[in-house]
């Protein structure tokens, strides 16, 4: 009906509440819980990271660094056959471990990218499923926003079930663990986009091998150049957190500050980008909050009419009891990325869903780590993917929807196959951060 989700969500949820109330059938202190869950969100600082993360994407985005990767990493491959694709894949992965934001990444490469694939002979088909899954790359690789509210939610959820095992000094797991926990599977996950592209090059005439400027010891000195900046941040970021140096708020604002002055020693920023910056940072934000404290109004409701005992009732009444409950968790996750944004399913969905399973002994760490490839699948899934309606949007309109559909089969495929590998060898997820932190 076109009413925001934030609103939806509250007031669908008050609409219910006072229905209760006056059948008698919802207890009213529960809503005298809801200041106190607000004052909560507001306090809360983990999710301070939330807007320096954005802020530092956006700045980042902003100072070109994917338009000066595309033009040298292209010409670093271009002796192979689909050496552009794989460029894209890889600019992809930078763009994600700096930015995070999914929109931004592929909007940007199908603005940059998509241009140039068309003009190499690449097909439409190819050029818009590298761009789709390359883009979605942020959701899983750290320092991601997905990851950081997943923590978060993960964490209480984690805490909250121990609780309820008779556990009173329970175990913590951090943004950090999450952030660990993620980056063998992302890795593996760029490797796996890139011998696809590598395989399907071999097997077609096209796509055919881009055309160089410049030679490949030329090229590879300017990719140095420009990659030094970037990728000194992100391991400042990535590698404090992770060594628990500082706090993942701690490491955002060393993001934000260090995306700031790479911006303004490349003469990309002055005070009206400035402007925008914060600006399009503060509208991203309260979007992000809004939906979270209407989540947080819809689960406290939906406690109030004990929908958390019947969602661990069913899960825990079903045969094959821990196989069952992840797989129809997964699949339920999976269709409501068709409808939702991932703000919304982590924040609606998996604290109901979390609690139960995490009572049932799977790994805080896995779990959080499938939820976020289920949700970075979810956006390319035809028809209602987000990744999807991004690249529409700034595509030819030479290039049909149905082309971007069948572009991004083979690659939600591979994320589901990557999904199966982690179900079989969760010690993909867990090696990291038990080698790190034990």
């Amino acid at each position: 009906m076109g009413i925001p989700v934030a609103f939806a969500l509250a007031g669908t949820s008050l609409i219910f509440a006072f229905i209760g109330i006056i059948f008698g059938v919802f207890e009213e202190a529960f809503l005298m819980g809801l200041p106190n869950r607000i004052y909560g969100i507001m306090t809360n600082t983990t999710l301070l990271a939330i807007p320096l993360f954005i802020f530092m994407g956006i700045t980042l985005e902003k100072s070109k660094i994917a338009e000066n990767l595309l033009i040298s990493l292209s010409n670093l491959f271009s002796g192979l056959r689909g050496g552009l694709a794989i460029a894209v894949t890889l600019i992809g992965m930078l763009l994600a471990a700096s930015t995070g934001i999914v929109g931004a990444t592929v909007v940007t490469m199908g603005l940059l990218a998509l241009p140039s694939m068309q003009k190499n002979g690449y097909s439409p088909e190819l050029s818009s499923g590298t761009i789709c899954a390359s883009g979605t790359l942020g959701q899983i690789i750290p320092p991601s926003i997905v990851l950081v509210m997943l923590g978060d939610v993960i964490s209480s959820s984690y805490q909250f079930s121990q609780l309820n095992l008779g556990i009173y000094s329970p175990r913590t797991v951090s943004v950090g663990d999450l952030f660990a926990g993620a980056l063998i599977p992302g890795l593996i996950l760029v490797v796996m986009y890139i011998l696809y592209i590598l395989i399907y090059s071999h097997f077609n005439p096209e796509p055919p091998k881009a055309k160089s400027s410049d030679d490949n010891k030329q090229s590879l000195g300017k990719i140095l150049s420009v990659l030094v900046a970037p990728l000194t941040l992100i391991i400042l970021v990535l590698g404090s957190i992770i060594m628990g140096v500082a706090t993942p708020t701690e490491a955002a604002g060393i993001g934000a500050s260090g995306a700031l002055v790479i911006s303004y020693f490349r003469n990309t920023l002055d005070m009206k980008q400035l402007s925008d910056i914060s600006v399009s940072t503060l509208k991203i934000t309260s979007m992000v909050f809004f939906i979270l404290i209407g989540a947080s109004i819809f689960s406290l409701v939906f406690r109030g009419y004990s929908g958390d005992e019947l969602i661990h009732n069913f899960l825990t009444s079903l045969p094959g009891e821990k196989v069952s409950a992840i797989l129809i968790t997964m699949l339920v996750i999976f269709i409501l990325g068709f409808i939702l944004d991932f703000i919304e399913i982590t924040f609606v969905v998996v604290p109901i869903i979390a609690p139960v399973l995490l009572q049932m002994g799977f790994d805080p760490i896995w779990l959080g780590i499938m939820i976020a490839i289920n949700l970075q699948t979810s956006f390319l899934t035809p028809p209602f993917g987000f990744a999807l309606f991004y690249l529409r949007g700034v595509a030819p309109q030479s290039i049909k929807t149905q082309q971007i559909y069948r572009g991004v089969i083979p690659f939600v495929i591979l994320q589901i196959l990557m999904l199966f590998l982690l179900a079989v060898f969760p010690e993909i997820v867990t090696w990291l951060p038990n080698l790190i932190y034990q």
